[in-house]
């Protein structure tokens, strides 16, 4: 879960929200949603403990083909585009401490395709390449190599979260910061993002705003669910996944809900808004411990994103093995190698991440090169939404359609706990619709082609 969203989300979310204490709300929202989603789908896990995951819920659930939908869906931009943007952030810190890492130090210049589009190899982006490569083959060599990765760097990145959120409550914490965010417009409405078209002020113009605000939030707080698609290589997975999702989302958001106080202690709301490059923990660091603060931050977020990117690539591999067992993907993807692990799906998972981070938006009149992955991703996180809520609903349909189905965890609060996430994500996701339009329909299309993929797959295979 932590990768580097929790470091840099927060400058775009306080310049929607303009407010302390509505920015706290919103991760708290954000909180809530994941633990309520985590707790769901913690029953659907103790339910059927079998790799694939969110895949495999969906199929049993209603049919192949949404399973299908959110499969494609996942391959084609949330996991591989994830694992591609985690990768560059990598890339992009470790140019703090190697000046000759960068995105414009070019081995390849631009070669552009179109007016808005090109294709490069800079120093950064091979960076990226060659740790996507390392990881999937370390992971292509057994589930022990995998694993090691994993459990160091989650206890290096949680550590370095905590000496974040210590750094800043107790070293860099000032009395300006604290008077100007704590005061009496610590809930103060009016100031949301001109962009968003509100009437300032209104109670209406506060939910629009924090709906919106959740597409940085709900993605740095995203991947809380990979645990399950490694479900039939976890110990006792009927008892552990459960724990494993509530245990770990809780840890998580109590870390992120801290490290957010640390950056309202440290520094006042406009200069989080206005963070160089977003780079808000960057900034509190700086302030903490003058000079030192650019290098701490990037050694905290490679290891951060070292880490994600391991377990993102470790996760995923396992989603399309359970896919193509089921004749919905390339047949090799459904064979494990001598060390027992879909070394074929680990593959075509990290060349398919590798080209998404070649790809370049151009922008003409400022001449600025983007990241295509940047966009996919802005594109697919309300159809995340929508597959999220399709699979808690899952809780209910299945309680109906396998009443006698072994359930060694249901899920504590049950109607409430999911129905809360279906009531309240649904509504984020209609927000995001009607007040993000551009970056929102076009992840509807997305999963659209995909129904006509899954119609050439059933055409080879019935």
């Amino acid at each position: 879960m932590i990768g580097s969203g929790v470091f840099i989300v927060s400058a775009d979310m306080a310049r929607l929200i303009g407010s302390p204490g509505w920015l706290l709300a919103a991760w708290l929202l954000t909180g809530l949603l994941t633990i309520a989603a985590a707790l769901s789908y913690g029953e659907l896990a103790s339910m059927l403990p079998h790799a694939g995951g969110v895949y495999v819920f969906l199929r049993e659930a209603y049919s192949p083909l949404w399973a299908f939908l959110y499969g494609w869906t996942l391959f084609t931009v949330i996991q591989t585009g994830t694992i591609a943007a985690v990768a560059v952030a990598f890339a992009r810190f470790l140019a703090v401490l190697a000046p000759g890492v960068s995105e414009t130090h070019y081995l390849i210049p631009p070669i552009h395709v179109s007016s808005g589009y090109a294709f490069s190899l800079p120093t950064g982006q091979l960076v990226a390449i060659a740790v996507i490569a390392l990881l999937s083959w370390t992971n292509s060599r057994g589930l022990y190599y995998g694993k090691i990765v994993q459990n160091v760097f989650t206890s290096a990145k949680v550590a370095a979260l905590t000496g974040l959120i210590i750094a800043g409550i107790f070293i860099g914490a000032n009395r300006e910061a604290i008077q100007a965010n704590f005061g009496p417009n610590f809930f103060a409405l009016g100031a949301f993002d001109a962009s968003l078209g509100v009437a300032a002020g209104s109670v209406f113009g506060l939910i629009v705003a924090l709906c919106v605000a959740q597409s940085g939030s709900l993605f740095s707080a995203d991947a809380w669910h990979d645990v399950t698609f490694i479900a039939g290589e976890v110990r006792e997975p009927r008892r552990n996944l459960p724990r494993a999702m509530a245990i770990g989302c809780t840890v998580v958001i109590g870390l992120y809900l801290l490290a957010n106080v640390a950056y309202l202690v440290v520094l006042p709301l406009s200069e989080i808004q206005h963070a160089p490059g977003d780079r808000v923990a960057t900034a509190v660091l700086e302030r903490a411990f003058p000079g030192y603060g650019p290098v701490l931050m990037a050694i905290a977020i490679m290891i951060s994103t070292f880490g994600c990117t391991n377990g993102l690539l470790l996760a995923g591999a396992r989603a399309y093995y359970a896919m193509a067992k089921d004749g919905l993907f390339f047949s090799r993807a459904g064979a494990l190698n001598r060390a027992h692990v879909p070394g074929w799906s680990l593959m075509a998972q990290g060349v398919w991440a590798s080209l998404l981070v070649l790809p370049r938006t151009y922008d003409p009149a400022s001449r600025q090169y983007g990241n295509l992955y940047s966009n996919l991703l802005d594109y697919v996180i309300s159809a995340a939404l929508v597959f999220y809520i399709l699979t808690i609903a899952a809780v209910f349909r299945l309680r109906r359609k396998r009443p006698a189905e072994e359930r060694s965890y249901r899920v504590i609060g049950y109607p409430v706990t999911p129905g809360f996430y279906i009531a309240v994500a649904t509504l984020v996701l209609a927000m995001l619709a009607a007040y993000r339009p551009a970056t929102t329909w076009p992840g509807f299309v997305i999963v659209l082609v995909g129904a006509a993929v899954y119609a050439l797959f059933r055409v080879r295979k019935p």
